[in-house]
């Protein structure tokens, strides 16, 4: 089974690196305007998102194809 990539307030970063907020359905018609982004270690706790239907993913795994 392979690691988690979304991340939730509370949860533990697994490694460090930038992470950015996603939304619920990640498409280009719904991409969120200025999502938050954070330098994380790890072990480091994750914060609150700005809206509770975003979480938290690794930026280099949040890119839109």
């Amino acid at each position: 089974m392979g690691e988690k990539t979304e991340y939730e307030k509370g949860d533990k970063a697994p490694n460090p690196g930038m992470y950015t907020e996603v939304g619920e359905a990640r498409s280009f018609h719904t991409e969120i305007q200025n999502p938050k982004r954070i330098h994380m270690e790890k072990g480091d706790t994750f914060p609150e998102t700005s809206n509770k239907n975003r979480k938290w993913k690794k930026v280099e795994k949040a890119r839109v194809h």
